[in-house]
């Protein structure tokens, strides 16, 4: 599916997404059409994808793994569909064990990632969850870049789970920077 120079293009544009079609061109030794033709094909078809990054050493996120042991295949589905636009979750991973759900959540500080590790708009207290284990993660090696959602727009009343920040008493006691889909939220990004 893909050769060499295909790999090559990938390794530059992970190492700079911002890489130019001529430095491209160039470090793998075609022309910039050629080059430009080669990075359209691999974006056509879904092979590779250029997105910001945000440093979350630098922005001091705080992120944590979540792992669920979900009942069956009803409930997981369930769970991915009621937080698949939930800001605070970076990705899911299903897997085969005796934990078949993971999530990578962050949040602006301790007291919010408690908040969303306890609280009804948790995934802990998600129908269907047996077991639920919480990993706050204190070192990041290699690269410190993640894919937060984060949104211009508050556009949800809301947080898409369905929970009101408003009716929350860790909100209420500024114990949760709420949810960064809507106007609730007092977070930084």
């Amino acid at each position: 599916m893909i050769d060499d120079r295909d790999r090559r293009i990938i390794a530059k544009l992970q190492e700079n997404g911002r890489a130019s079609i001529v430095e491209i061109a160039r470090e793998i030794g075609i022309s910039s059409m050629g080059a430009k033709k080669r990075l359209d094909k691999l974006f056509q078809e879904g092979l590779v994808k250029v997105k910001a990054m945000i440093n979350v050493e630098r922005l001091d996120v705080k992120l944590a793994m979540i792992a669920m042991e979900i009942e069956s295949g009803e409930y997981l589905r369930e769970v991915l569909r009621k937080f698949e636009k939930c800001p605070r979750v970076v990705r899911f991973f299903v897997t085969a064990g005796s934990y078949n759900l993971f999530a990578l959540v962050w949040a602006e500080d301790y007291h919010t990632l408690e908040s969303i590790s306890l609280e009804c708009c948790s995934l802990r207290a998600q129908k269907g969850v047996k077991r639920f284990e919480f990993f706050p993660i204190f070192e990041i090696h290699y690269e410190p870049y993640v894919d937060l959602k984060v949104l211009a727009n508050k556009e949800f009343e809301k947080p898409p789970c369905g929970v009101d920040c408003g009716s929350c008493v860790r909100y209420e006691e500024e114990k949760c920077m709420g949810c960064p889909a809507t106007p609730f939220y007092r977070g930084r990004l």
